[in-house]
């Protein structure tokens, strides 16, 4: 057991060439981190890993075990998995990305209702955009990722969840407010509100404008945000337009916070399920996943 846990540590060290991030990942203290390299170095004989300039490199030593705990690791997840479903039970620990659209609009309502059905899974989410969602994935540092578009990398495999259509939001004063729809050259006639690089949203706002033509340097962004709430908020308050999810302006729209108006034509993406593509699937990550699209569906239907 506790050789596997060193296998674990050095596995995700080694896949961030970083204890900070391992740390992070494995919610752990770095000095923890640490020592567990340092036992599995001591029971090697041999160091691990190059440390210097603030930098680590594997070492040859280093690289033989990593190409060894890989599948070493994988066997005795997997082992675990298909031994415990013989009991029939959906149970265990699951480790659940999720954009920042997704996690604060949709993900909440599904992991409490999944939780209710399997009570003996331990759900953890991790929140970020969907660059860093799919790259955590990708390094087996989550199971199974929901992001704002397809994946883009070749080892992982994406599942369409549902359609979701991105909408201009602004003031209900604005001048844009009343309208049917609204154009990508009539957008960039008004302070726009962006979200960051790396984000979904972004990435589908972007490629819309330039097969509108409309370029980067046409858009007056005013400010670049993080967080649709924090964009809901800036927007409301006058400051300019964004481009975002209609799921996520439900409640606003009720009160009378932000107005809704069409993009002409349509801007219409796929969220989606990302899972590395050769991993094994256990029955209750593939239980999820069956889940959270018929539920995502559900939810898209109705905002």
């Amino acid at each position: 057991m506790r050789r596997r846990r060193r296998l674990r540590v050095f596995y995700t060290v080694a896949r961030h060439l970083s204890f900070t991030k391992a740390a992070e990942v494995l919610f752990m203290t770095q000095p923890a981190v640490t020592f567990q390299v340092k036992q599995l170095e001591e029971h090697f004989n041999t160091r691990l890993f190059e440390r210097g300039q603030g930098r680590i490199a594997l070492t040859p030593a280093g690289r033989l075990v990593l190409s060894y705990a890989e599948r070493i690791l994988a066997l005795t997840g997997e082992m675990e998995t298909r031994v415990g479903e013989l009991t029939g039970a959906v149970s265990g620990p699951l480790l659940i990305g999720a954009s920042t659209t997704i996690a604060e609009f949709m993900l909440p309502q599904i992991l409490g209702e999944f939780k209710a059905r399997h009570p003996q899974v331990q759900a953890h989410l991790s929140v970020a955009n969907s660059e860093t969602i799919e790259n955590r994935v990708a390094d087996n540092t989550l199971d199974i990722g929901l992001i704002e578009s397809p994946a883009h990398l070749a080892t992982l495999e994406s599942e369409a969840c549902c359609d979701d259509e991105l909408v201009l939001i602004c003031a209900p004063g604005h001048a844009l407010a009343g309208n049917a729809s609204v154009a990508a050259a009539d957008v960039a006639n008004h302070p726009f509100v962006s979200r960051e690089d790396g984000s979904g949203t972004r990435e589908f706002a972007d490629r819309y404008f330039r097969q509108c033509e409309v370029s980067a340097d046409d858009l007056e962004i005013v400010m670049e945000l993080g967080s649709p709430e924090a964009i809901k908020g800036v927007v409301a308050s006058g400051m300019g337009v964004s481009i975002v999810s209609r799921a996520t302006i439900v409640k606003e729209l009720k009160l009378g916070l932000l107005a809704a108006v069409p993009l002409e034509p349509p801007l219409i993406r796929t969220l989606s399920l990302v899972f590395p593509r050769e991993k094994f699937r256990s029955r209750l990550l593939q239980s999820f996943a069956d889940f959270a699209q018929e539920r995502m569906r559900e939810l898209a239907a109705t905002a």
